[in-house]
């Protein structure tokens, strides 16, 4: 037990010959140094080492995850190629498609199985449906979302991420309408409810339904991954890590090419893309940390401080003993605080207008690049290596912006990449889509892609610094409703087809680029973790 020396004052009869042992650290009260987390990560932790890197790349898996679910709508709801059949005279393979053509005369190329259009005949009368079963899936998610953004516990949303895959998984075996039985007798007990070997009718009706499911199941996936990746990173390597997560996405479009040019089954490639979900409930999850800002600003202070023992260890630093953590704003700590959190009264004029920026921001931006990658079918060009091409262009736009980002700040490089997407939309929409000029277009569509891409992986880490801890959660989960609003929107703009999208996509380019001219620049300011932090921040970097 240490031994405090006496002082000067020691002379004093009454004082005592040996004095109290100092707390264990985490005790808020008696801690010698007291620190935010940025200033821990800074000071001791270390801002990026190995903790930080492993926890990074596990979490940001569910990114590739998130692109498979999102993205094999493309290919499993793509309008294949058809062929006449025999010498039937009515059927001339010129045709622009198979509408005017008698039934029997034509058939699909790859035969019915090879996609949802194919086997239940959405064409013509029932093309609308493409986009709607598509919009389903995107509706789902908003409601997944929706319905687990009171819940910020990171492990909540992860698993039902896995489960709804798995769920995806088991109904593309039972609608199969071969009935491929892979165990003799296959029963899911889920509640009260079973669901017996007997499958459902293999309809259009029980696929939307399913993919609509599949889509509750996926809400909040890619919020969670990116707050829980980039929470425990220092603030000078924060908005480079941020910037980093897309790479997953992205590679996970890449490699959904692919495995769809394997699988040419619709059925079968849903199974494939699926088993990865399972896998990475079982096998990644349980090496993912919660994030330490969750348990500061509910007051579990050593859970807390556990996590950033951990962080100062496998980054090989040391973090004294009489080190503890601290909110930004000391006054959250009294029973008030509680309140601050909960209540809507805790949004400040300055945050409520950040925020109905940041959601029609994300709507216009979802618009457009979910637009931009489902629109590949009407491109008329190979869909696998256009689907490549689009996601191989998206990786250069992570990797300029990231190095421009402390260059010019967010709000500049937000401004121009959203008005390079509009442009080269608009360019797109004005040229037809025959012969060399739908090469051409095709450009036009990968270079909006482009400039999109990178607004859309800025908008996450400059929506994370526009707002505090207590809200942050709930801010970027209003964020990504808008924009799966606006990827609800993106599949029936899609089916007009011809110059249309195009044209909506480059509007909504522009108007986004003119709504980021109202937000404040966040570059090199710190992580606020209150309302009350945020407005003293704000108002000193005003002042100077």
């Amino acid at each position: 037990m240490p031994v405090a020396a006496p002082s000067s004052a020691s002379s004093d009869l009454r004082s005592p010959l040996l004095y109290p042992a100092q707390p264990p650290a985490g005790d808020g009260e008696y801690a010698t140094e007291k620190l935010c987390i940025d200033h821990m990560l800074r000071k001791y932790c270390g801002e990026f080492g190995f903790w930080q890197y492993k926890h990074f790349v596990l979490t940001s898996l569910a990114w590739a995850l998130e692109a498979f679910h999102t993205m094999v709508m493309i290919f499993a709801d793509r309008e294949p190629g058809w062929r006449c059949v025999g010498q039937v005279s009515d059927c001339s393979s010129g045709a622009g498609s198979v509408c005017g053509l008698e039934p029997g005369s034509w058939e699909w190329v790859g035969g019915p199985g090879s996609s949802t259009v194919a086997e239940w005949g959405l064409v013509c009368g029932q093309k609308y449906k493409v986009g709607l079963v598509q919009a389903l899936f995107f509706g789902g998610c908003m409601i997944g979302q929706f319905s687990l953004l009171s819940n910020y516990n990171h492990f909540v949303w992860l698993p039902n991420f896995a489960i709804g895959k798995s769920l995806l998984y088991i109904q593309k075996l039972t609608t199969d309408e071969n009935k491929v039985n892979i165990w003799p007798s296959l029963r899911l007990k889920i509640g009260t409810e079973r669901i017996s070997e007997s499958p459902p009718s293999p309809t259009y009706w029980t696929y939307a339904l399913f993919r609509l499911l599949t889509g509750f199941s996926t809400g909040g996936v890619g919020l969670c991954a990116f707050v829980l990746a980039t929470e425990p990173v220092g603030p000078s390597k924060r908005g480079l890590a941020g910037m980093s997560t897309f790479y997953f996405f992205s590679g996970g479009i890449a490699v959904l090419s692919g495995v769809a040019y394997i699988f040419r089954s619709w059925r079968y490639l849903y199974i494939a893309t699926s088993i990865p979900s399972i896998l990475f409930l079982f096998i990644i999850l349980p090496f993912v940390s919660e994030s330490p800002r969750w348990y500061l600003v509910r007051g579990k202070m050593d859970q807390a401080m556990k996590i950033m023992h951990n962080i100062a260890i496998a980054n090989g630093n040391f973090l004294p003993d009489g080190v503890s953590l601290a909110m930004d704003d000391e006054s959250s700590t009294s029973p008030n605080y509680k309140e601050e959190v909960e209540s809507k009264e805790a949004m400040t004029p300055r945050t409520r207008l950040r925020l109905i920026l940041v959601v029609a921001i994300n709507f216009s931006c979802s618009v457009v690049y979910y637009g931009l990658s489902i629109n590949v079918v009407n491109l008329e060009t190979n869909l696998y290596i256009n689907v490549l091409v689009n996601a191989v262009a998206e990786m250069p736009a992570y990797i300029l912006t990231a190095v421009l980002l402390d260059k010019f700040g967010r709000k500049p490089l937000g401004v121009g990449t959203q008005w390079f997407s509009g442009l080269f939309c608009i360019l797109g929409s004005l040229l037809s889509g025959h012969g060399k000029w739908k090469v051409v277009r095709m450009v036009c569509g990968v270079l909006g892609i482009f400039g999109m891409a990178g607004t859309y992986n800025l908008l996450f880490i400059y929506a994370t610094e526009l707002f505090p801890t207590v809200v942050r959660n709930a801010a970027l989960g209003c964020a990504t409703q808008a924009a799966q609003m606006g990827a609800i929107l993106a599949p029936f703009v899609v089916v007009l087809g011809g110059g249309i999208p195009f044209a909506v996509f480059g509007v909504c380019g522009l108007v986004g680029g003119i709504l980021t001219f109202y937000l404040p620049e966040t570059s090199n300011r710190p992580l606020y973790d209150t309302m009350n932090g945020m407005e003293d921040g704000e108002s000193a970097w005003t002042v100077a």
